[in-house]
């Protein structure tokens, strides 16, 4: 009988020895993971604000360039606005293959990505 419980012991003290190292491993891959992807979205989110900015003065620019050549300068804002509303249709149409799936594979593309080490 004692031996029987301590081979059981002896099973259950290599187990959680095998499981304890697995499980922090999976608890580290699952956080470098995560910041990561964070740190990815982060990133290109601070772009795309920079780009929006840029994209606004652009457009001021181009409504009172267009309203001086119309004569009203409403009439510029009028002619870029209706730019934008042709921009939403084809954004509402094809969202799926041009926002969609490309935000989609980019987290994917993270989630999966492996690390490289350097055995130095």
């Amino acid at each position: 009988m004692n031996s029987t419980v301590t081979n059981v012991e002896l099973l259950y003290e290599k187990a959680k020895t095998y499981t304890e190292p697995s499980i922090e491993l999976a608890k580290l891959n699952a956080i470098d993971k995560t910041a990561d992807l964070v740190s990815s979205l982060v990133s290109r989110s601070i772009a795309v604000m920079v780009m929006a900015m840029f994209t606004i003065f652009i457009n001021i620019a181009l409504s009172l360039y267009l309203g001086h050549l119309f004569g009203k300068n409403y009439l510029g804002f009028v002619a870029v606005s209706g730019l934008y509303l042709i921009a939403y249709f084809i954004i509402v149409h094809w969202s799926d293959s041009i926002i969609k799936i490309p935000i989609t594979n980019l987290v994917i593309a993270k989630l999966l990505k492996s690390k490289s080490h350097d055995s130095n």
